[in-house]
């Protein structure tokens, strides 16, 4: 056994016990540091197959924007999660019932797998020559070429994720009070100010 597969072994028991901490963490800013720990595990894995421009990818975007605007989220909105998960108790029957749905799913998928022919020979060689093509502009070929329709698509899902996020969390507090433009703007200037004539060594009545 190299040093590659110990790599990759450890890469492995990383990513699949800090994705299991992700899950069941009380603290919600404990998993997230799991799931950046995830996102650091995957690119390892990245790296090893040679393709280090989405490694650094991962690691930027992900780690560096979207986990920590999830940390920021978490620690900056009063969320009642007491309130949450008893909501999550309410719909866990039929949650339990899905997710036994997609197990058998999976069950059936991978008992009819079957390998390709040239499968082996992709794995041996995730990549192309640099010689022949740098692996940035292969996996732009790849995105923007064969499958543009798909990656507009999971584009779409994100964009509909986060207006999900957005409604989930906006609130509307009555003790709150709130800015009226269109009242601000049809106001009359002559109505809205009014002087007063104070004398001296009065107050105002």
């Amino acid at each position: 056994m190299g040093i590659t597969d110990i790599t990759f072994y450890a890469l492995a028991i990383t990513l699949l016990s800090a994705g299991f901490l992700v899950t069941v963490s009380r603290n919600p800013v404990h998993s997230v540091l799991w799931l950046i720990l995830c996102f650091l595990s995957a690119a390892g894995f990245f790296i090893l197959l040679g393709a280090e421009f989405i490694a650094m990818l991962l690691i930027i975007v992900y780690v560096g924007a979207v986990a920590v605007l999830f940390l920021f989220v978490v620690m900056m909105l009063d969320v009642d999660f007491a309130a949450l998960k008893g909501e999550m108790a309410r719909y866990f029957p039929i949650a339990s019932i899905i997710g036994i749905v997609l197990l058998m799913q999976m069950a059936l998928l991978f008992g009819s797998w079957q390998e390709a022919e040239s499968a082996r020979s992709l794995r041996q060689a995730p990549t192309p020559d640099i010689a022949e093509m740098h692996n940035t502009k292969a996996l732009g070929m790849i995105i923007y070429d064969q499958y543009f329709l798909l990656f507009q698509v999971s584009g779409l899902i994100l964009l509909v994720a986060m207006i999900g996020a957005i409604v989930l969390t906006l609130r509307h507090r009555k003790n709150v009070k709130r800015q009226d433009v269109v009242a601000q703007m049809q106001r009359d200037p002559a109505k809205a100010m009014e002087l007063k004539d104070v004398k001296s060594g009065q107050g105002l009545g």
